[in-house]
């Protein structure tokens, strides 16, 4: 039977990720408080991110504004959205 966590992200108890998805103690909190279906979420975001601002991965700054932008995105802040989003009324 798969784990369930309360998702800080959906608020509601969820199927948790199986491994950390990242190495280190952040991979880990990742893994207490966000579940499988915001993870897949925000990997989508992530990538969307990285294709609209041309983000160079290998670069420091790029890689700390993307975990900012996903910490905001995990904790229901203002993150950066796409160009030309709108969402829906």
């Amino acid at each position: 039977m798969s784990k369930k966590i309360l998702c800080k992200k959906l608020n509601k108890e969820m199927v948790a990720l199986s491994a950390p998805p990242m190495p280190g103690p952040k991979g880990i909190e990742i893994m207490n408080s966000v579940s499988e279906e915001a993870w897949e979420m925000w990997k989508s975001h992530q990538t969307t991110l990285i294709n609209e601002r041309h983000l160079d991965m290998s670069d420091s700054e790029n890689r700390k504004w993307l975990m900012e932008q996903m910490e905001k995105f995990f904790n229901n802040e203002d993150y950066e959205k796409a160009s030309g989003f709108k969402a829906l009324d």
